[in-house]
């Protein structure tokens, strides 16, 4: 796990996505499918958490908005992930206005949690889980803490990136995701997590 609570395995990839974000901003196109291969996944996975079954289309939509505003993106491989996510939280969010409906809520309240401990993690509270499992718990989470989850976990942003995504403070995003990690966990029957250490869903073992 790296300082600050940044998921580790995300950043494996980075700078390849990087790379390959540049290269088609020149107009390689063989370079824009390595960058859709390498995000599409975490994307699609967030996007079903807000809109569900609607995921892949409005993902389609995300990325014909990507192609055609890549020109205009400035940064790197992590800094690509958060963009991407932005652009697909907005389109979710155009289809959610459209039907009158909202990300699916929750009808728990947040519960007061201890702060974290110092020598635990995470990781237990996904990793057993298929994708899809997790992301039908993540689904059932309080809005704000399913969406951090999501975006650090799933998308495999760290929380600055995630916080400008959500339109929120570091601190705030970093305690929702705890919080929302917490509750996984005792749903798991995990004894032991902080926020740290959060994997990577759909990223190969």
């Amino acid at each position: 796990m790296g300082q600050g609570g940044e998921p580790r395995r995300a950043h494996a990839s980075d700078e390849e996505l990087g790379t390959a974000v540049a290269r088609a901003q020149e107009g390689d196109e063989a370079a824009f499918a390595v960058a859709y291969r390498l995000v599409q996944p975490g994307l699609v996975g967030y996007l079903r958490g807000l809109v569900g079954d609607e995921a892949e289309d409005v993902a389609a939509d995300a990325w014909l908005e990507i192609a055609r505003d890549l020109g205009r993106f400035r940064g790197d491989g992590a800094g690509f992930r958060g963009w991407t996510a932005t652009i697909a939280r907005h389109r979710a969010f155009d289809l959610l206005r459209r039907q009158k409906s909202r990300p699916r809520p929750s009808g728990l309240e947040a519960d007061m949690l201890e702060l974290p401990g110092t020598h635990s993690t995470s990781d237990q509270a996904l990793e057993t889980l298929s994708t899809e499992q997790a992301l039908t718990l993540i689904g059932g989470l309080p809005r704000d803490q399913a969406e951090a989850v999501l975006l650090r976990v799933v998308v495999g942003l760290d929380g600055p990136s995630a916080a400008r995504v959500l339109g929120k403070r570091p601190g705030a995003v970093r305690t929702a995701a705890y919080r929302g990690l917490k509750r996984l966990a005792t749903q798991l029957g995990a004894r032991s997590v902080t926020e740290d250490g959060p994997t990577t869903l759909g990223e190969s073992r």
